[in-house]
């Protein structure tokens, strides 16, 4: 699933490439990822003809501000990501207009298109076709469920690390799966929980309880250095998350742990590194360093 950096990424390019443009129509064929409304004419009868004013992030979701008081929030789920480019509808599917990674098959499940007044579309591509949109009134924003029962943004500047132990007072449990809770903080996943924890030099089955002042400080710490770099990098691209252009990140070149189940650890202790479950997730880290 795209986490911060990769929702990041996706957001600054929506900001450079879509902000003041018109959406004219919209096209899906899969109307399941309509969530509101869910009749698919009564969205795209909603949505004509407003203007993109503001793109931004909240968590893993993607918020478009449009005029007349509406928003629309995608959330990429699994395997779905925005990309912003021309096409036309050949052999029964939407076709890239040109050259370059747009034609990459991983870009080519499109299933939701929005028709700009630049004769250019922003569309989704999701194999999985798990992604979602809703279109709601911007007065309603903070009331849906997907906005309102998250946790603080862990790169805020008012993120401080006094507000980071706070979140985790009086919580219990193994220091990974309270990584993942995003109710406790926003954004991270699978990815940067690992490569946080790594760098911290702690054990993803640690428990929270058991953690000391010093402890939770590399936490913090590292959490924000590693999400920091994802985002120069534009995301980690292992699985199916391009940017905009339909490119890939560069984050899973660097990445430490994460997927590098059996191999050195990158720091000269000539451990390997594991992977092993915890709940239903993946943790991968290395046992000589995160003991």
């Amino acid at each position: 699933m795209p986490e911060l950096p990769e929702v990041e990424t996706i957001v600054r390019d929506l900001k450079k490439k879509i902000i003041g443009r018109k959406i004219i129509d919209a096209w899906v064929d899969t109307p399941k990822l309509i969530k509101n409304p869910k009749n698919f004419s009564d969205f795209k009868e909603k949505i004509k003809n407003r203007k993109i004013l503001d793109a931004w992030r909240r968590g893993k979701n993607i918020i478009l501000s449009l005029s007349g008081g509406k928003t629309l929030l995608i959330h990429q789920k699994m395997t779905g990501h925005l990309l912003v480019g021309q096409w036309k509808w050949q052999k029964n599917n939407w076709q890239p207009i040109g050259d370059g990674y747009l034609k990459e098959k991983v870009n080519n499940y499109i299933h939701l298109l929005f028709f700009l007044d630049d004769n250019r579309m922003f569309a989704l591509s999701d194999v999985r076709k798990f992604a979602k949109a809703i279109l709601i009134d911007s007065e309603n924003l903070n009331q849906l469920s997907d906005i309102k029962n998250l946790g603080p943004e862990p790169l805020d500047k008012k993120f401080t690390f006094a507000k980071f132990k706070e979140r985790l007072k009086n919580k219990k449990g193994k220091i990974k799966q309270i990584l993942l809770n995003q109710e406790i903080i926003a954004g991270l996943g699978n990815i940067y929980a690992d490569e946080t924890l790594f760098l911290a030099r702690l054990h993803p089955t640690r428990r929270l309880e058991s953690l000391n002042n010093a402890e939770l400080a590399r936490i913090y710490k590292s959490s924000r250095l590693v999400l920091k770099k994802a985002i120069r990098l534009r995301g980690t691209s292992i699985s199916d998350y391009r940017d905009t252009a339909g490119k890939p990140g560069g984050y899973d070149k660097v990445r430490l742990v994460y997927r590098r189940e059996g191999e050195k650890c990158p720091r000269p202790c000539q451990g390997l590194v594991q992977r092993i479950k915890i709940g239903n997730r993946s943790a991968h880290f290395c046992p000589k360093c995160q003991k």
